[in-house]
């Protein structure tokens, strides 16, 4: 979800586009470099290909795979233990990081292109630790510097006295909370570029966490109410690396599977790990949408309405930024709009299905399924940040001798300039097609494989995918239309 268009992505792409214009690398230009890229052939027939390959996917499932889940869980899988030391060296080095973004941002140079804090946050952290997660493996687990913190404190429990109970029925909701506020500091917060902001939310959110396992323990609040431990936990069962055991162990063990097989529910999902997974795919699809012409339409369409200047007029007294007012709104409705229009298709699926003997309620039916929708998420994250990754992420390479922007030259490195013509314009289309078609074709086969675990019999799980292929077909033309549009902001 990171970077798409906060201020820091655009003043370092623009930057780099800057530094191209002189003479740095060569042009280019793509839906992720501010400008357009001519397609060789219409969009519809991107469109119309990406949707036939979705529903192809399905029709080779439907006729070939017949094996249910539990049996494939039957074939020995390759474990092997990683050393502590280096779980912990990983701990050290995420605090590291920590503790010099919080310097950075509080005392070092406060233009986001010469201070480490920004790219650090925005680009490296959120954007890169997450592709790491699932396409490797959790590596949040061992970087989180949180939880290295709390483990060397122990339990940052006061006088000894117990955790209170975590409530049972609270599940995951204050990290669903506390995901949704970080999107809306990184798509609409005008501070989202400025250092001293950055450190100062890195530094509530540290308080937050460490006041959360202090009341709960540390494990607990790790799984309720650390965002970023949800967040990873779930792009990273995508991932071929899975733990074998608790993350406690001395010596983690980790477990080689198929990508995508820990994304097929053994039973339904809580219903804040649901919503998760929904606020996931609608704020990185906000993200996308909010730098379209029809976006920019709707938000002139909405200033420019006589019948809600009053109330345009109260809000920009009491917040002293509409655009922000509005970003906001359009951040909360896209979660909503997402929830309800997933539940239709979870009804419609659950009459698709038919009746029998393990027939979910349609509640139930949204949460046993809501996993296979990881992959989409995964793909668009993949798709709308790639040349954001590979572009503004070089960003780090001069900030590491000088993160504090005071003319340090610490490893050599200070005068390194960004260069734009790492990606093409061309390459980012066609990786961008490909990782949200392939990611939809895997969404389609782990519904089919959970609808075989979740129904039992093969002719109802089949009928009951249809519903939910029609979903992700038009998801994928709805975010290859996203892509193809111009930046307009």
């Amino acid at each position: 979800m990171s970077g798409g268009t906060s201020p820091f992505h655009r003043l370092v792409l623009g930057g780099a586009a800057a530094a191209s214009a002189a003479g740095w690398a060569a042009p280019a230009a793509a839906h992720g470099f501010g400008g357009r890229y001519d397609l060789p052939v219409p969009l519809g027939l991107y469109l119309g290909g990406a949707a036939a390959a979705v529903a192809l996917s399905f029709v080779m499932m439907a006729l070939f795979y017949r094996q249910t889940p539990a049996a494939t869980r039957q074939r020995p899988e390759p474990v092997f233990a990683v050393p502590g030391i280096l779980c912990g060296l990983l701990g050290v080095f995420g605090v590291a990081v920590l503790v010099l973004v919080v310097i950075a941002g509080f005392f070092g140079n406060q233009s986001p292109v010469k201070n480490i804090a920004p790219v650090t946050v925005w680009v490296l952290w959120w954007v890169g630790i997450a592709y790491v997660a699932a396409v490797i493996g959790n590596v949040w687990r061992c970087l989180n510097p949180w939880n290295a913190v709390a483990r060397w404190i122990g339990n940052l429990s006061t006088g000894g006295l117990p955790p209170i109970r975590y409530p049972a029925g609270l599940g995951c909701w204050p990290a669903v909370v506390l995901f949704v506020a970080f999107a809306w500091m990184e798509l609409a917060w005008p501070g989202s570029e400025a250092p001293l902001s950055i450190a100062g939310a890195v530094a509530a959110y540290s308080a937050v966490t460490w006041i959360g396992m202090t009341l709960f323990g540390r494990r607990t609040w790790l799984e309720a109410g650390e965002a970023f431990w949800v967040i990873f936990g779930i792009m990273s069962r995508f991932a071929p690396l899975q733990p074998a055991d608790s993350y406690e162990a001395s010596r983690p063990r980790l477990r080689l599977r198929g990508y995508g097989t820990a994304l097929v529910a053994e039973r339904p999902v809580s219903v804040s790990l649901t919503a998760m997974v929904l606020a996931m795919l609608a704020t990185v699809t906000f993200d996308g949408f909010k730098e379209t012409s029809l976006w920019l339409a709707i938000r002139d369409g909405i200033l420019a309405t006589e019948a809600l200047r009053p109330v345009l007029l109260l809000l920009r007294d009491l917040t002293g930024d509409l655009k922000m007012v509005i970003e906001t709104i359009g951040l909360l409705a896209f979660p909503l709009l997402f929830t309800a229009v997933y539940l239709v298709f979870s009804a419609l699926t659950r009459l698709a299905a038919g009746t029998g003997d393990r027939t979910p309620t349609t509640g139930e039916t949204a949460r046993w399924f809501v996993l296979s929708l990881v992959p989409i998420a995964i793909g668009y994250h993949l798709a709308h940040y790639l040349s954001y990754l590979m572009i503004a992420g070089q960003m780090a390479i001069p900030l590491a001798s000088d993160p504090l922007g005071q003319g340090w030259d610490l490893f050599g490195t200070a005068r390194y300039r960004i260069d734009i013509g790492v990606i093409n314009a061309r390459t980012v289309w066609s990786v961008s097609v490909a990782a949200i078609v392939v990611g939809h074709i895997a969404a389609v086969a782990i519904a089919h494989r959970t609808a075989f675990l979740a129904l039992g019999d093969a002719k109802r799980a089949i009928r009951s995918q249809i519903p939910m292929l029609v979903l992700m077909v038009g998801y994928t033309t709805v975010s290859l239309w996203i892509l193809a549009q111009p930046i307009v902001e």
